[in-house]
C-alpha cells in the first residue's frame, strides 16, 4: 500500500538533457581491445586448423584437398566438443567475432540449441531445435552457392 501523501516524482528533462546524462553514465566501448582480441582468437583458431591440416598431410600422407577436408571436420568436432564442455562460450566471450566466424563458430551454433533443449527429448528437443540458428545459414549458403554455380556455368 502506498501512502496517499506520497506523489510520484516529476522529472522535467528535455530529450537533449536526457541524451547528455545517458552519454555520461554509459560505459565507453572498447573497440580497439575487441578488434585485437577477435584478431588473436580468430588467428589462433585458424592457426590450429593449419597445424591440423599439416599433420594430416605429413603423418597420414593425405593430399592437400583431403587434408583440408579432414582438418575442417576435425575443427567442427573440436568446436562441438568444447561447446558441450562449456569452454567455447568462454572463448567467444573473450574473442568475440574471432570465435564466431571460423567453422568452429558454426559448430557451436549447431550444438548450443541442441544442448539447451535436450531435456525436451531427442525428437522435439534436440532434433527440432538443432537447426534453429544454423538453418538460415544453411539455406542461404546453399541457395547462394547454387546461384554462383549457375552464373559460373553460363559465363564459362
Amino acid at each position: 500500500m502506498t501512502k496517499p501523501s506520497l506523489r510520484p516524482p516529476t522529472i522535467n528533462l528535455t530529450q537533449d538533457e536526457y541524451q547528455e546524462i545517458s552519454q555520461k553514465i554509459s560505459p565507453k566501448p572498447k573497440v580497439i581491445k575487441n578488434v585485437v582480441m577477435a584478431f588473436l582468437v580468430g588467428g589462433l583458431i585458424c592457426g590450429l586448423g593449419q597445424i591440423i591440416i599439416n599433420f594430416y598431410m605429413i603423418y597420414f600422407e593425405l593430399s592437400k584437398i583431403s587434408a583440408q577436408t579432414a582438418g575442417t571436420a576435425t575443427l567442427i568436432f573440436i568446436g562441438a566438443l568444447l561447446t558441450g564442455l562449456g569452454v567455447y562460450d568462454d572463448i567467444v566471450r573473450v574473442g568475440g567475432a574471432g570465435g564466431i566466424v571460423p567453422v568452429t563458430g558454426f559448430s557451436n551454433s549447431m550444438v548450443s540449441p541442441a544442448l539447451e533443449f535436450k531435456r525436451e527429448g531427442y525428437v522435439f528437443g534436440v532434433g527440432g531445435k538443432l537447426f534453429t540458428i544454423a538453418g538460415p545459414i544453411l539455406v542461404y549458403g546453399i541457395a547462394s552457392s547454387i546461384i554462383v554455380g549457375i552464373i559460373y556455368t553460363i559465363l564459362r
